[in-house]
């Protein structure tokens, strides 16, 4: 398998995006590519729904079970934390870490919920908070569709989260994300985030996927592994 120049670890990708936008079919053809290009490689999908918390949260999306909107919030983000030592370790070992989904879907799918009158239930800082310290990505592919266009693909609408008017309201809050992680990025070397048009055929989206990653497992990261939301190694 290949090794990584100097003493430069292993890039942190992660794969964000509205569903049915085929991020999780492009995550394991991108975790697939680079395995046969011999680069060490670790697949991480978020929920992360072989653990006890993740069960929880499983049953939770289907709809089977319910629970309050702060509790599954946190669950979430507890989910998360369960491997933020195992990528960390991975990266500084040189395994190049690709993730479906992390800490910035959290925040955009409990920061999108409202009440009846349409007022949201949980502010956007409050649900950003029990993620801050996190590893951080070197580099999140937003992968961007309309939600009619999501609508046209199969399976849509079978998960609690899959109605038009709420990921419109998904949407609005990745971009807010995605703005903010780019003024990070910009001021102090942070997360690159790039959104790609995630509403093309699949061999096109493949195609600017492994542009953008290839280039950044190839040679390495400089430094120790970031924490989201801080100034602190």
């Amino acid at each position: 398998m290949s090794t990584l120049p100097g003493k430069k670890r292993a890039p942190f990708i992660v794969i964000e995006g509205l569903d049915r936008s085929g991020k999780t079919t492009q995550t394991s053809k991108l975790h697939s590519r680079l395995t046969e290009n011999g680069i060490d490689a670790t697949l991480v999908k978020f929920p992360d729904r072989t653990t006890a918390i993740g069960k929880m949260i499983d049953s939770y999306l289907r709809s089977t079970s319910e629970l309050d909107d702060h509790a599954i919030h946190l669950l979430f983000s507890a989910n998360r934390w369960e491997l933020a030592t195992t990528i960390e370790k991975l990266l500084l070992a040189g395994t190049a870490v690709v993730c479906d989904r992390y800490a910035f879907s959290g925040i955009a799918f409990s920061a999108s919920k409202v009440d009846s009158t349409g007022a949201p239930l949980l502010p956007f800082e409050w649900c950003r908070d029990p993620d801050v310290g996190l590893p951080a990505p070197d580099l999140v592919l937003f992968f961007d569709i309309t939600p009619e266009k999501a609508r046209e693909r199969g399976g849509y609408g079978e998960e609690r989260y899959e109605k038009e008017e709420m990921q419109l309201r998904v949407r609005n809050f990745f971009r807010r994300i995605g703005e903010e992680m780019d003024g990070e990025a910009q001021s102090a070397g942070g997360t690159r985030w790039i959104s790609i048009d995630a509403g093309r055929e699949r061999e096109e989206v493949e195609h600017d996927v492994w542009g953008l990653v290839e280039p950044l497992v190839t040679r390495g990261v400089d430094g120790p592994v970031g924490k989201l939301w801080t100034k602190d190694p």
